[in-house]
C-alpha cells in the first residue's frame, strides 16, 4: 500500500501524526508531501484529496484519503497495530484528553490567524486574549485532573497533549504557561525530550 501523508512540518496537527509515525518506527511507510496554503490562497493544499483544503491529508491508494489529525491517527494506529488507543473503558480517557489537546490547538492556531491573516486595525486584543484564558483554563484542568494519566504508559493522549504544548512553545513563547503548573511542565519537559518530538521539530515562519 502506498501512503502519502501531505503536511507543513509547521502544523502541530501534521506533527500529532508523524509523532506517531516516530513512536511505531514508520516513519518510512509513509511518503511526506510538503504542502502550503491559507484560507485566502489553497496554494498547494491537497484540495483535489480534501476540499476542505486543510491538512494533514492521507493519500492511500485503495481508497479516499482520509483527513484530520484524529482520524488519520486512529487509522494508522490500526494499520500498523501500534496500541496507542486501547481498549474501553480505557479508550474514553484517551480520546477525551486527545480531544482536549485538539481544542487546545485549535484555539492556539486561531490567535495565530487572528494576528497573521487580518487587517492589524481590525485584530481583536481582546478576543485574542480570551482565546488564552480559554487555553489557561484547560491547562490547569490537564495539571489537575490528567497527571496520572500522563504519567501512564504511552498512548495517543500523551503525543496529543505533547504537541500541544509544544506548539505553545513554538507560537507563543512569550506567554508564560509553566509557572503555575509546575506537574504539566516537568512532564512535557520529558516528554519533548523523546526521539520522536526531536525528529519533528517544527520548521517554518
Amino acid at each position: 500500500m502506498t501512503l502519502r501523508l501531505h503536511g507543513a512540518t509547521a502544523s502541530p496537527y501534521v506533527r500529532k501524526v508523524r509523532v506517531l509515525l516516530a513512536e511505531t518506527g514508520q516513519t518510512d511507510a509513509v511518503e511526506f508531501v510538503t504542502v502550503a496554503g491559507t484560507p485566502f490562497d489553497p496554494g498547494t493544499m491537497p484540495i483535489g484529496h480534501n476540499p476542505l483544503g486543510r491538512i494533514p491529508t492521507l493519500e492511500r491508494d485503495d481508497g479516499p484519503a482520509i483527513h484530520d489529525s484524529r482520524v488519520i491517527c486512529r487509522y494508522l494506529d490500526d494499520l500498523f497495530g501500534a496500541g496507542l488507543y486501547p481498549a474501553p473503558p480505557a479508550l474514553w480517557s484517551v480520546l477525551t484528553l486527545e480531544a482536549t489537546a485538539e481544542g487546545i490547538l485549535d484555539t492556539a492556531v486561531a490567535m495565530v490567524y487572528e494576528r497573521r491573516l487580518r487587517d492589524p486595525a481590525q485584530v481583536s486584543d481582546a478576543l485574542i486574549d480570551a482565546w488564552w484564558a480559554r487555553v489557561l483554563r484547560t491547562l490547569d484542568a490537564s495539571d489537575q485532573r490528567w497527571m496520572a494519566h500522563l504519567a501512564g504508559r504511552r498512548d495517543m493522549a500523551q503525543i496529543a497533549t505533547g504537541v500541544a504544548l509544544s506548539y505553545l512553545d513554538f507560537r507563543h513563547g512569550p506567554r508564560d504557561w509553566r509557572t503555575a503548573r509546575p506537574a504539566l511542565a516537568a512532564w512535557h519537559a520529558a516528554f519533548a525530550d523523546r526521539p520522536s518530538m526531536r525528529l519533528t521539530q517544527p520548521e517554518g515562519l
